[in-house]
């Protein structure tokens, strides 16, 4: 199981570090695509994993394709939950893959009727073939489609009910999208369905000036965690109580102790939550 602690993501370059001392980190995510070949980099998970909890992070299965999810994508995947034994398994509301073309990136769905049930068909078949209940991430997003109907938090909301999968609640893609299309994303946490919530996520984003006024949000995951998604953390862990936490980092990856720093942030606030939460009770 993956403990409601604050965990990190693991790159190919803190390896090294992390079989030296595993408890550095209480637990660790990675993202299964870069272990489904074989090789160095599976055999060292493998010792990793026995010492350290493990979540597999999916960014390739595309979830929101219509042509449905590739079957051997989903086996490789599967094959690699049966031979780690990961904690958690997630994936992202997004697709990646068109006609049999991967596009390189998680790019955002229209909030339609017709995308949802796409998206619920999907979830369905990837617990069915991994026989386990997984969690869906909400998007970060730069553009909305014209014919929207439905809003976000709605959407994921109905993912959870209409398949019984978890959500992945990442807070700083709230923040990043409420920015970009003007929605508030405390209302957006409030919208969405305790229970289901299983994990969340933080991160660093850029801004960039668009001229005119007008700027945009960036989910680059290149720098330390922003202080509006540091307070929206807050908001997420009284809502929902004490959860696993990760700390994302995927760009400009720095020196471990860098990483480990932010989690230790992410931490403080994730204690801060239990005391709250046990006077409660």
């Amino acid at each position: 199981m993956i403990p409601a602690s604050a965990g990190i993501g693991l790159r190919f370059q803190h390896h090294r570090d992390i079989l030296a001392n595993p408890a550095q980190a209480a637990w660790l995510e990675v993202h299964p695509e870069n272990y489904m070949g074989g090789g160095a980099a599976i055999a060292q998970l493998e010792t990793i994993r026995r010492d350290s909890p493990v979540s597999l992070h999916g960014v390739g299965l595309s979830l929101g394709s219509a042509e449905g999810l590739d079957p051997a994508h989903l086996d490789r995947l599967a094959a690699l939950a049966d031979r780690i034994e990961p904690g958690l398994i997630s994936e992202h509301v997004a697709f990646s893959v068109a006609d049999g073309v991967y596009l390189g990136d998680l790019l955002p769905l229209p909030m339609t009727e017709e995308a949802l049930d796409v998206v619920c068909r999907n979830v369905l078949v990837m617990q069915d073939r991994l026989r386990r209940r997984v969690l869906v991430e909400n998007p970060s997003s730069y553009v909305s489609y014209t014919h929207a109907a439905i809003p976000e938090w709605q959407f994921m909301a109905a993912i959870a009910a209409r398949t019984g999968c978890g959500l992945l609640c990442d807070v700083n893609n709230i923040v990043v999208a409420g920015h970009n299309h003007g929605f508030d994303p405390y209302q957006y946490l409030a919208a969405l369905p305790p229970q289901a919530v299983g994990e969340l996520h933080v991160a660093g984003h850029s801004r960039h000036d668009l001229g005119e006024g007008r700027a945009i949000r960036i989910d680059d995951h290149g720098s330390p965690v922003d202080a509006e998604v540091w307070a929206l953390l807050d908001a997420a862990l009284a809502a929902f109580g004490p959860l696993p936490t990760l700390v994302e980092w995927d760009n400009d990856i720095p020196a471990l102790p860098v990483l480990l720093n932010e989690a230790a942030l992410a931490q403080a606030r994730i204690n801060a939550a239990e005391v709250v939460h046990a006077r409660a009770a």
